[in-house]
């Protein structure tokens, strides 16, 4: 019986570590959060923050610096398109101003949200406690009179819906390379969002307006481009360089 408590103790342990150490994860293509979005969203800016959020939505739905963010089962994700893949977010690298949002713009509240004021941000501190209040002090006090701009909607998802969604996160990547310039300001942001890119790889793009290179025939004697720093033979006075498409 003791040797069974004690093995029960270790693999709990290895599970507890194993979540602690969740920071930035993606989404895996097909995963189900529970928010599932057959078109674009209809998206409203939150008074006095940079954030949007959805209120015909049943679901706890925002958009904050180039990024969609969902509160959903005590856990927050975050995707670059409207639809996921959803990557799963730490409470420790939320960013600010969506834990700022008031709670009156959370469609669909939990129940530990109740009696809290509708104006103000959901309590975070008494929800996950003391170590992340620590190291999120001052998460709740800013400058209201120098709040950022608000990010521009990825509006050229909308002609994305239904059977014409883009499940690859590749082809995702590079259409929003293409249509959606913007990069995120905010330094948490802009990690969710490398993080996300680096785990599937760059979206390839095309070469557009570059006349290809004329292959550059080896000469006895003389340096290429392709061996840069190579002294000719002889006398060792250094030959000029033959440019390629010269």
């Amino acid at each position: 019986m003791r040797n069974g408590l004690v093995v029960l103790g270790v693999m709990l342990f290895s599970m507890t570590s194993a979540v602690a150490q969740v920071s930035i994860g993606i989404g895996v293509p097909g995963i189900s959060i529970g928010v599932n979005l057959p078109v674009y969203p209809r998206l409203v800016l939150v008074p006095g923050y940079p954030v949007y959020y959805a209120p015909r939505m049943n679901a706890n739905y925002f958009f904050y610096d180039g990024m969609y963010w969902v509160y959903e089962q005590d856990n927050w994700y975050a995707s670059s398109w409207y639809n996921g893949p959803w990557g799963l977010v730490s409470p420790e690298t939320v960013p600010l101003f969506i834990l700022r949002v008031p709670v009156r713009y959370y469609r669909q509240p939990p129940a530990y949200f109740r009696g809290w004021s509708s104006n103000e941000p959901p309590r975070w501190g008494e929800h996950w406690g003391n170590d992340w209040t620590q190291r999120r002090q001052g998460w709740d006090h800013w400058n209201r009179r120098s709040v950022p701009r608000a990010a521009p909607l990825p509006v050229y998802q909308r002609q994305y819906s239904g059977s014409r969604y883009p499940r690859v996160v590749q082809q995702q990547q590079q259409l929003q390379s293409r249509d959606y310039r913007y990069q995120p300001r905010d330094a948490v942001v802009q990690q969710h969002y490398q993080a996300q890119r680096s785990q599937f790889g760059p979206a390839a793009s095309p070469h557009r307006g570059r006349a290809p290179q004329r292959a550059v025939q080896r000469q006895p004697g003389r340096p290429t481009a392709q061996d840069p720093g190579k002294r000719p033979e002889g006398n060792g006075v250094r030959q000029p360089e033959q440019r390629i498409g010269s």
